[in-house]
């Protein structure tokens, strides 16, 4: 045995539990506003900051020593005061930046949850569908994606589609499949006031958070919600989109066949997926290996609960997605854009 080797190794798994363990910390930071405390209040002592929390001083001084010793906040042993870095602050209590970390908590929240069923879908192979998920899957997810969809949908990714944008200021319809609790369909309704957008998915308790979530940003004249599955939703349209669901899934060919026979002459097809590249040796990163894992625990078992169970995951490539494509009957396929977690493609019949 190499003994270099086995303390190089000690050495990650020990960082990899201290970080499964500030992340549960990060979580409690969040829910009980922790963060948002302290950002932009520079320099408090551990009263201070359980005065203007209303927490108890004794646990908050364990948790900032928690996140201290991680690196997410900063202590000086001479004043013994705390402070959170305007840069971490961005991340961690801006709702609106386009790194916010907050939603991260929820979903992984809903993982630890989902534990004890994604141990018993390892033995038996069968799915766990979206809907038996733990609800803070739900809000997490919405709450992960809107701040890259804000940040990106209508300044990067749909100007990078061939003539959709010019459409969509004219006027067109759009469908958005698998819309969750609808940010992605308000973003675009909030951008392109002359164009009309129809959030399908087949979660209904999702499709009442989306509907108020619409009327509480004033786009509900244009932006409407229908209880659908991605095979079976109605009408026609001139963009049809799948941001972040596709590789959830169980039967993505015919779901994107749907799609096809959706569109409306010369119509589009925008989906945005998860990052990855074609081969597991290249998504050796961070990235990849949280994407691996949060494909363990929500989308392969989402996709083997459903129809076929193709199980495509969220680390598909551009390559397998193509495929799908392909057998779906489109004739062309291509990377629009991208980002350090997205891959951003346009298909068209």
């Amino acid at each position: 045995m190499d003994e270099t080797k086995l303390e190089q190794f000690m050495g990650k798994a020990v960082t990899d539990m201290a970080a499964a363990m500030t992340l549960l910390l990060m979580t409690i930071g969040d829910k009980l506003g922790i963060y948002k405390a302290m950002a932009g209040a520079g320099s408090v002592t551990t009263e201070e900051l359980a005065k203007s929390t209303g927490l108890d001083e004794r646990y908050l001084r364990e948790w900032l020593g928690n996140q201290v010793a991680g690196g997410y906040v900063s202590y000086d042993a001479k004043t013994k005061t705390y402070e959170l870095p305007e840069e971490h602050a961005f991340a961690l209590a801006d709702e609106d930046s386009p790194v916010f970390l907050g939603g991260a908590f929820d979903v992984f929240g809903a993982a630890w949850a989902a534990e004890d069923q994604v141990t018993d879908a390892f033995r038996t192979g069968k799915g766990i569908g979206w809907h038996e998920q733990h609800p803070r899957l739900f809000r997490g997810t919405e709450r992960f994606f809107r701040p890259g969809y804000k940040a990106h949908l209508t300044a990067e990714w749909i100007p990078a589609l061939d003539g959709v944008e010019d459409k969509l200021k004219a006027g067109a319809t759009v469908a958005d499949i698998g819309c969750g609790h609808g940010a992605s369909t308000i973003i675009m309704a909030e951008a392109y006031p002359a164009s009309r957008f129809v959030g399908f998915d087949y979660h209904e308790p999702s499709i009442d958070a989306a509907s108020k979530a619409a009327a509480t940003a004033g786009v509900a004249d244009r932006a409407h919600f229908e209880v659908a599955a991605a095979k079976d939703f109605k009408g026609t349209f001139d963009l049809v989109c799948f941001f972040d669901c596709l590789h959830d899934m169980g039967d993505p060919v015919g779901a994107a066949a749907h799609a096809r026979k959706a569109l409306k002459p010369g119509g589009t097809v925008l989906l945005v997926e998860p990052f990855a590249n074609d081969n597991l040796e290249d998504n050796i990163n961070p990235v990849g290996q949280m994407f691996y894992g949060a494909s363990t625990f929500v989308c392969t078992p989402a996709s083997k609960s459903q129809e076929v169970g193709l199980g495509l995951g969220a680390q598909a490539g551009e390559g397998r997605l193509h495929e799908v494509f392909t057998q779906a009957g489109f004739s062309s396929f291509r990377r629009a854009t991208e980002t350090p977690f997205n891959l951003v493609l346009e298909a068209q019949a």
